[in-house]
């Protein structure tokens, strides 16, 4: 649910969109071994490299998650790399936990999506403050 790159899984439109049934989706970039578009295919795609976040790299953060994070903020107020030091700080599972609660729906429980900012439950509209 923690992809490299710091996105969490949970609030992601592909993701969200294979678990509801609603057409094909992502399953996670772990679980698939997904090959990433966006970045350096040296740091966490080369089979011997041990590392699992972006921040673990010795160029952290490179240009393509520079890109990718700026993308990211302009698009949906979320940082990449804030995310990927939150998660350097207190680990994937408490960062996990952290993001559930955060973008679980106040009005039903449900999952909040950030590409489509609602719930993928019952539709109310995601409110960022």
């Amino acid at each position: 649910m923690a992809a490299p790159c710091g996105i969490y899984c949970g609030y992601c439109r592909l993701y969200l969109s294979r678990e509801k049934g609603l057409k094909k989706g992502c399953q996670g970039c772990r679980i698939q071994n997904k090959n990433c578009a966006f970045l350096m295919k040296a740091c966490i795609q080369d089979k011997n490299s041990t590392v699992k976040f972006c921040f673990e790299c010795e160029i952290f953060p490179c240009d393509n998650l520079k890109k990718l994070d700026r993308k990211y903020n302009k698009k949906y107020n979320t940082s990449l790399i804030k995310n990927l030091e939150r998660i350097q700080q207190v680990g994937p599972d408490a960062w996990l936990e952290e993001l559930r609660e955060a973008w679980t729906c106040p009005s039903c429980g449900g999952r909040l999506c950030l590409h489509d900012a609602k719930c993928y439950d019952c539709g109310a509209p995601l409110i960022r403050e």
